[in-house]
């Protein structure tokens, strides 16, 4: 759980900072979807890191949450031809892997 929490963590710094690089770019960087991948992918690692510390019963579910928005925001970054959101990407695609292992516990302790 300590690794996932560390990428989780990692995933919400890097995704702030690409939020903060996008919008300072502007144009199709700072579409709506784009941001909004951003958004949902900083909230919901925020919560992991959260529910994960206390070792809360619905962090698997909470963690197969984030996988998702991690995959979105990752995909999101990979379709802009800019290294910050390459960056990004990585992180994500990193901590959704992560996250989807944790998620998986859900469905063994429901």
């Amino acid at each position: 759980m300590k690794h996932c929490i560390d990428l989780c963590h990692d995933c919400h710094r890097v995704c702030l900072e690409t939020l903060a690089h996008c919008l300072s770019l502007g144009g199709k960087h700072a579409e709506a979807g784009h941001i909004n991948a951003l958004l949902d992918c900083i909230t919901t690692c925020s919560a992991c890191v959260d529910l994960m510390t206390r070792n809360s019963p619905i962090h698997a579910q909470m963690c197969a949450t984030c996988a998702e928005a991690c995959r979105r925001c990752a995909e999101s970054c990979e379709a802009m031809d800019d290294p910050q959101c390459r960056r990004c990407a990585e992180v994500c695609r990193a901590c959704e892997a992560s996250c989807r292992e944790m998620g998986a516990l859900a469905h063994h302790h429901a």
